[in-house]
């Protein structure tokens, strides 16, 4: 299993709509492409995320690289022009790609 995680710097005036945005159009958009098996969105806590202002990092699991890939050049590019049109200027991003090596639950 891996993780796609996008870290995002909003801009502190917006983020609350940022956050419903994301939560009510944005995720729910992205998981329709049927790549993700699950989603989480977190809050940077700390002095780093006080110093920068709001961050959130969005995790999506996906089974391998070739779904990550398939979405990538299907689904990401239009997701990712609507999400840049409507908050431009007002967050910057960036994305990481991780491989889970362990997983625990109690």
């Amino acid at each position: 299993m891996f993780l796609y995680n996008v870290t995002v710097n909003i801009d502190e005036n917006i983020e609350n709509e940022w956050i419903e945005w994301m939560r009510n159009v944005h995720i729910p958009d992205v998981m329709a492409t049927g790549c993700f098996t699950s989603a989480r969105m977190s809050q940077l806590l700390g002095e780093v995320a006080e110093a920068s202002g709001p961050t959130y990092a969005i995790q999506y699991v996906y089974p391998d690289e070739a779904t990550l890939e398939r979405y990538q050049k299907e689904f990401a590019p239009k997701l990712q022009a609507a999400h840049t049109k409507r908050y431009e200027n007002q967050f910057v991003a960036f994305r990481t790609l991780m491989k889970i090596t362990e997983e625990w639950a109690i």
